[in-house]
């Protein structure tokens, strides 16, 4: 079950979307990727683009320009926010037209093609002496497969709990106190939940996307990251129980064409019982619907891994900035420890530098739902996984989910239709270059 991007609400591009730049348009055949020097003075203007966080969180952000032009003197950061609709294809457009910001708001699979085309700087080369400030696994999000370096700072991680409906659980005949915890328990609860309300009450309500053929546990690339392997006997096995939960209406029919934010609201009406969301979401129980607040119910993500999955947003410098100094320094301020910690106790986000987890506000609960879900989840981050491949473009979230749809709707075996999404995605990588 995917975790929700609910919490776009508030931030509203805080999970990956993913772009196929025309590289070719680009000027660079890729290759040189780090070259701008970051040594020297820092100083001169510099933009820095944001992914729609200006609506909510414009004191912030220019608090942190001021002092960051207060701390370094001759320095002028120019503030661009874009709307979270087509961020992906103004990155493009942008890169194809050379006028890239020379910071920039990324996602992981955002940087993979920006990286080949020459355009993002490699902090490896240019601010190695940063790493060590940062969490091991969230400084390795920002590295593409078959090329060296690191491509961005790793900015804030986001993970969440599943959340359940106690009174559907309890109305089904289930222990609304134990609630599942591993998928063969998922998947039963699912089948008596339909057989018990005649289908009229769905467990989940969206159908299975790569990161959750990762935390089932099937490979999803081989060892080299040439090919995705996701079509193995584990990820048929995957499918053929989603394929079960369909027919017997234990997931909600609508699930092939349903968004995040549709499956939020079938779990705030009540037509569906259990739902990936955040700690921001618990907010909007108590507003929306204080009769499911009351019985809501938090469990862990599942995971056959013992790796829950997390998200992560990064902070890229252009590599053709003229501003390299500034622009590194900027990139490093915005994602240090000190400012990742302000930015998290204003939006329910988790920094990615190292000990921040282990402040107390991530470690001492307080009797609310509110903190149970914010620690439980930084005790998570600490060894959870960003699944998605970093080169799994937006296309190849189509072509799977294409297939899966076939799968479910009996028109292709789940084998079938997982060598269909295999070779699909294989043949986009090759395009990648």
């Amino acid at each position: 079950m995917p975790v929700s991007r609910s919490t776009r609400r508030a931030l509203a591009a805080v999970f990956a979307v993913c772009v196929v730049l025309p590289l070719s348009a680009c000027g660079s055949s890729g290759g040189d990727s780090g070259t701008a020097d970051a040594s020297g003075k820092v100083e001169g203007d510099i933009t820095f683009q944001t992914w729609n966080l200006r609506a909510n969180f414009k004191p912030y952000f220019e608090g942190l320009i001021a002092d960051f032009e207060k701390k370094y003197p001759g320095t002028d950061v120019k503030w661009i926010d874009q709307p979270a609709e087509g961020y992906a294809d103004k990155i493009s457009a942008d890169a194809a037209g050379g006028t890239l910001p020379d910071v920039v708001n990324v996602s992981p699979d955002l940087v993979a093609p920006l990286a080949k085309a020459g355009l993002a700087l490699d902090l490896d080369k240019a601010a190695s002496q940063y790493r060590k400030e940062y969490l091991e696994g969230a400084w390795a999000s920002h590295q593409i497969p078959g090329m060296t370096g690191t491509y961005a700072f790793p900015w804030y991680l986001n993970t969440g709990p599943l959340f359940y409906n106690k009174s559907l659980f309890k109305e089904a005949g289930l222990d609304a106190e134990q609630p599942p915890k591993t998928y063969d328990e998922v998947f039963d609860a699912a089948l008596k939940m339909a057989d018990k309300t005649d289908g009229k009450v769905a467990t989940l309500a969206n159908v299975p996307t790569i990161e959750d053929f990762g935390r089932y546990g099937v490979e999803l690339m081989n060892k080299e990251g040439a090919a995705f392997t996701f079509n193995d006997a584990k990820g048929v096995e995957l499918l053929t129980r989603y394929k079960k939960l369909y027919d017997a209406k234990a997931l909600d029919p609508q699930a092939l064409t349903a968004t995040p934010e549709s499956s939020g609201k079938k779990f705030l009406t009540g037509a569906v019982a259990m739902n990936p969301g955040s700690a921001l979401d618990l907010g909007n129980f108590k507003k929306q619907a204080p009769n499911l607040y009351k019985n809501i119910g938090i469990t862990d993500q599942i995971t056959s891994t013992g790796h829950v999955n997390m998200y992560v947003m990064g902070v890229m410098v252009n590599a053709r900035t003229k501003r390299a100094p500034a622009a590194v320094a900027f990139a490093h301020y915005v994602t240090d420890a000190a400012h990742q910690m302000s930015f998290a106790k204003q939006v329910a986000i988790f920094p990615s530098t190292a000990g921040s987890l282990d402040d107390p506000y991530f470690t001492k609960e307080d009797g609310t739902d509110e903190t149970r879900v914010r620690v439980a989840a930084a005790k998570s981050l600490k060894n959870a996984v960003n699944y998605t491949p970093v080169l799994f473009s937006e296309q190849m979230k189509t072509e799977l989910r294409n297939e899966v749809a076939k799968a479910l709707q009996g028109k292709e075996s789940p084998k079938e239709a997982l060598d269909n999404a295999v070779e699909a995605c294989n043949r986009l990588l090759q395009q990648q270059g």
